[in-house]
């Protein structure tokens, strides 16, 4: 569930079961201007791979990196892309499709709902893109958390607007539950979550278990919690993952517990094309997969976890740590991985990471607007206001950064001080940075007695050898 957990779920709205169908009568096409440079956030959504590129769906929208180049560039709604975060990535050759979703409030309810702000299409690999609005009855509670294409029809796996496909490219929509009823969101089976295209098969994960069609979605077969001797340990399947081996074909399912009272937490796998199904890492929050041959990774709340012997054994991966920059990810929460040539990709909810080493040591991309150019501060702090027990959560512990730049060598020096300005944290004391670039220290919110501090605001000081000492302050609410 890599998307799931940037977007709230808070209430299931029942739409007639009349509507069937919808036709998009209105899009949008842009072809400029070009996308700006750097990542475009840091919780990582999902990660999707072609060619040259691999395609960042991030809290705050669509960035590609280009692999030869070791660029990001953002795409957003001046290039043609929906408003807000992205919720599903499907990508093959030239063509991308991005679905994109962002919270909103009703008068029905104070709290925020879900809703799709439609998907978009390139068929040029992200030189123009065509927009159409969120398809089904209403976009509140209804956004696009994956897409799957099979023999040319578009798959989409929504929740308030069940599954929908298209066989004209997203120009109109038809409903599509995986059974023999009509369209109804009291049904939990069509309400989706995962999708994917497996040969001449269809699988979709929905909030009612697993459905899978031979026959391009004229009859289906459902695996659920309470329909198999050996069946998945929860009917919520918030993901699916295809792993095509050497030794064995898989299929792979992040299945959470619903109604059932006996049902769990787990990922489960089908080995058999999901006649039994075989479960691991019980208790674990999956997100998303990704293979490389007879080894799988599964992204969840815990961290990346990875098997070499199809999920009897996992072992999780350290603490990610760029040793050269001593920079880490400070996160447990792992929502999106790929493998791509000989290269781990983990999607995070504190930036990118990717190890060439089985995870011994890792590179990290972050976004981050870069301090003392353009008429920025020489400092700021990040995530602020910032709340020790929600944010940037690793070991227990939350974490905000002071982000600061240097113009050569120096050495640096950060403290933190209450609001009568005594003392409260030395951060780093003659810390020497190499050279001139921008640069982060993290502090937890305790002081130099280990002991939290109160809520309130704190100022912060950066003093860098032969420059000056900057200032910033930080508000801390838990």
């Amino acid at each position: 569930m890599h998307k799931k957990s940037m977007i709230c779920l808070v209430a299931i709205i029942v739409f007639p079961a009349l509507l069937l169908s919808s036709t998009v009568s209105t899009y949008r096409f842009s072809a400029s201007p070009a996308p700006r440079p750097g990542l475009s956030g840091n919780g990582i959504t999902d990660l999707c791979s072609n060619g040259p590129y691999i395609w960042i769906g991030t809290g705050n929208g669509l960035s590609r990196l280009t692999l030869s180049t070791n660029t990001f560039e953002t795409y957003g709604t001046n290039q043609g892309l929906g408003h807000g975060s992205v919720a599903a990535i499907w990508a093959s050759g030239d063509t991308v499709i991005v679905a994109t979703a962002t919270d909103t409030v009703t008068q029905v309810t104070p709290e925020p709902l879900s809703k799709g702000t439609g998907l978009s299409f390139s068929f040029d690999g992200g030189a123009t893109w065509r927009h159409v609005p969120q398809p089904g009855p209403t976009p509140v509670q209804n956004l696009a958390y994956d897409i799957a294409v099979l023999r040319g029809v578009v798959w989409i796996t929504c929740w308030g607007g069940g599954i929908q496909k298209s066989a004209d490219w997203g120009e109109t929509w038809q409903q599509a539950p995986p059974d023999t009823f009509i369209f109804n969101t009291a049904r939990l089976n069509h309400l989706g979550f995962s999708a994917i295209s497996v040969g001449d098969e269809l699988w979709i994960g929905t909030a009612g278990g697993i459905n899978k069609s031979s026959d391009g979605g004229v009859t289906w077969s459902n695996y659920n919690y309470s329909n198999q001797p050996e069946p998945i340990s929860g009917d919520f399947v918030v993901a699916l993952g295809y792993q095509k081996a050497t030794r064995a074909d898989v299929i792979w399912a992040a299945t959470w517990k619903a109604e059932g009272e006996n049902e769990y937490y787990a990922v489960s796998r089908s080995m058999d094309g999901g006649l039994s199904w075989q479960t691991s890492l019980r208790d674990e929050k999956a997100h998303n997969f990704a293979f490389n041959d007879s080894i799988a990774y599964v992204a969840t709340d815990n961290g990346l976890f990875v098997s070499d012997d199809f999920g009897k054994n996992w072992y999780r991966f350290p603490e990610m740590v760029d040793v050269v920059r001593d920079v880490r990810i400070y996160s447990n929460e792992v929502y999106s991985a790929l493998s791509k040539d000989g290269a781990l990709w983990a999607g995070t909810a504190d930036g990118l990471a990717r190890t060439t080493t089985n995870g011994y040591w890792w590179d990290i991309f972050r976004a981050f607007v870069p301090t003392g150019k353009e008429g920025e501060k020489r400092t700021y702090a990040y995530p602020n206001p910032f709340s020790p027990m929600r944010h940037n959560q690793l070991g227990g512990e939350g974490n905000v950064r002071f982000q600061y730049n240097t113009r050569a060598a120096a050495k640096v020096t950060v403290k933190v001080f209450d609001f009568a300005m005594d003392l409260v944290k030395t951060v780093v004391e003659d810390k020497f940075l190499t050279g001139a670039g921008d640069y982060a220290e993290v502090w937890e919110g305790r002081n130099d007695y280990g002991d939290a501090v109160a809520n309130g605001v704190y100022f912060y000081s950066v003093e860098i050898e032969g420059d000056g000492t900057y200032w910033g302050k930080v508000l801390i609410v838990n």
